[in-house]
């Protein structure tokens, strides 16, 4: 059997590596929590808000809520595209990735400790390169958790994040696996993979989709084995992140 050869990726990267990430806190000013975060020139910029009321249906649980809104600005792409507000609607695609969102950070959140209270994360492109709603869950649980450490000094120290959370974009092409797509790969791909974890380990959700054609169970199982060895190395950098709130920014090329 011929031995498949490794196709060329931007700046000779290799199917298995991630692109340069970077975070950088306290971008905006009067968010309790807002980072920039960015996977290659994929951009987005993650508010995290607290607010002191509840849906109707939550009242008087004495659980509080966490939501998502993720929109696109219109020359996030190379092309503008109307605001969805123009539209009178959000499309179907983004309320799927502010759901994907919402749930994803939810499952580190003990919604009991929270109180009857909401936190929204705001998640805003920028810039769209591949993997928008991965980098989205990335920094907007790196911005959660600095919204966190604010609320946990005023509030008798409560614990209510209980875990770490990161996601990653993977597509098969050809047969082999490539690790977080930039948009000429996530394109042309025959099938889009999203996988989000906890630092403990946990599987949060897994988003498999055949593009063009079906894949195997032993490619989906190398596929979220590349996904957590990935994953491993951005909770590494969160870390630095999280023991340091002093650090303003840190990309992976200085976390080493």
């Amino acid at each position: 059997m011929l031995k498949k050869e490794n196709p060329k990726r931007k700046n000779n990267r290799s199917l298995n590596s991630l692109r340069e990430i970077s975070f950088v806190r306290n971008y905006t000013k009067y968010a309790e929590g807002s980072v920039l975060v960015a996977f290659g020139d994929t951009k987005v910029l993650c508010n995290v808000s607290l607010d002191n009321t509840l849906p109707t249906w939550l009242k008087g649980t004495g659980k509080g809520w966490l939501t998502a809104e993720y929109s696109m600005l219109p020359r996030a792409t190379d092309k503008r595209t109307r605001r969805e507000v123009s539209l009178g609607k959000a499309s179907g695609r983004t309320l799927e990735i502010q759901r994907l969102i919402g749930r994803s950070l939810r499952s580190i959140v003990d919604l009991n400790v929270l109180g009857e209270r909401t936190i929204t994360v705001d998640c805003d492109v920028i810039q769209a390169d591949g993997g928008t709603r991965t980098a989205a869950i990335t920094g907007g649980f790196l911005a959660l958790n600095d919204a966190y450490q604010k609320m946990k000094s005023s509030s008798n120290n409560q614990i209510f994040l209980t875990d770490k959370i990161a996601a990653v974009s993977l597509g098969i092409i050809n047969d082999q696996i490539f690790l977080d797509l930039d948009y000429s790969e996530d394109s042309t791909c025959d099938a889009d993979i999203n996988v989000v974890m906890t630092s403990c380990g946990g599987i949060v959700e897994i988003q498999g989709t055949a593009e063009k054609k079906s894949f195997s169970e032993e490619l989906l199982l190398s596929a979220v084995k590349n996904a957590r060895n990935a994953l491993n190395k951005i909770f590494s950098l969160q870390n630095k992140m999280i023991d340091n709130p002093q650090i303003k920014k840190i990309t992976s090329e200085t976390s080493t």
